[in-house]
């Protein structure tokens, strides 16, 4: 076999080989973070009711927070997100772990200022989460496709594939993803064994408590909320209670000019 021939040899080879992995890493892709059903993803038939097939059918989940109602002082929804989700309690500011945490209204809403406001949001807390944007930066900048966006627009994270590389806090405008700097088993009191806990090096957050909608149940704030300040279900369903809730009352997001297009509302 003369030179050339044994040198197009090997180059088709090494072509081929490289057809053949790519293949292998897409299929290993969409293996590793299937696309979820909509049934299966649903709380219950009362925040997902029949529809008709088509775009319009589509579910999008949501929650409406009214801070009308929402009590100064109280923390049962973080409380119990943290209970349930095994949430280290590192002891110090720099090393927290948030899901659901409470800000100053006005470092809230930053461009929804405004001088002649209510008093009682003036300097008022209100509670803030993962957003569950429909246009959601982070899962754009994820090298790992270790955070995705479902069907019914909830933003997951696989813990998994996280590689600890930070791009989705960078891209996130609303700060909220944390990160594990140590090790945060040790730093749980009482863990639930129903729920995964973390390893050092990677990033979480709020998932709309996916793991109950599955069963059934609503999101533990929203069950555990005594003001019930909180409303989660179907945006695209005309019925829903959160969707009559936006209907009847105005509200603001954070930072919509962004153009993530948040899906936690709140009423003002």
């Amino acid at each position: 076999m003369d030179k050339s021939r044994r040198n197009f040899l090997k180059i088709a080879g090494i072509t081929a080989l490289g057809i053949t992995a790519d293949k292998l890493v897409n299929i290993r892709a969409q293996q590793a973070v299937p696309k979820q059903n909509v049934k299966d993803s649903v709380a219950s038939k009362n925040i997902i009711k029949a529809q008709k097939p088509g775009p319009a059918a589509e579910v999008r989940l949501a929650m409406v927070v009214d801070l009308r109602k929402c009590k100064q002082g109280c923390t049962k929804c973080i409380d119990a997100c943290n209970k349930i989700h095994n949430i280290p309690d590192f002891g110090e500011p720099k090393d927290e772990i948030k899901w659901i945490w409470k800000e100053p209204y006005e470092d809230a809403f930053l461009d929804q200022e405004n001088y002649y406001m209510k008093d009682e949001f003036k300097n008022k807390s209100v509670p803030v989460f993962c957003n569950n944007c429909d246009s959601p930066p982070c899962v754009e900048v994820c090298p790992t496709q270790a955070t995705f966006k479902r069907d019914d627009g909830i933003v997951m994270m696989d813990w998994h594939r996280c590689i600890g590389c930070r791009y989705c806090m960078a891209a996130c405008p609303y700060g909220s993803r944390s990160f594990n700097w140590r090790d945060p088993r040790p730093f749980i009191k009482n863990i639930n064994p129903d729920f995964p806990t973390r390893m050092k090096g990677v990033v979480e957050k709020c998932e709309f408590c996916d793991e109950r909608l599955s069963k059934g149940l609503l999101p533990a704030c929203v069950e555990v909320c005594p003001e019930k300040a909180l409303t989660f279900g179907n945006l695209n369903d005309p019925q829903a209670d959160v969707r009559k809730l936006l209907k009847e009352n105005f509200s603001v997001r954070r930072k919509p000019g962004l153009g993530t297009n948040p899906e936690i509302y709140y009423l003002v």
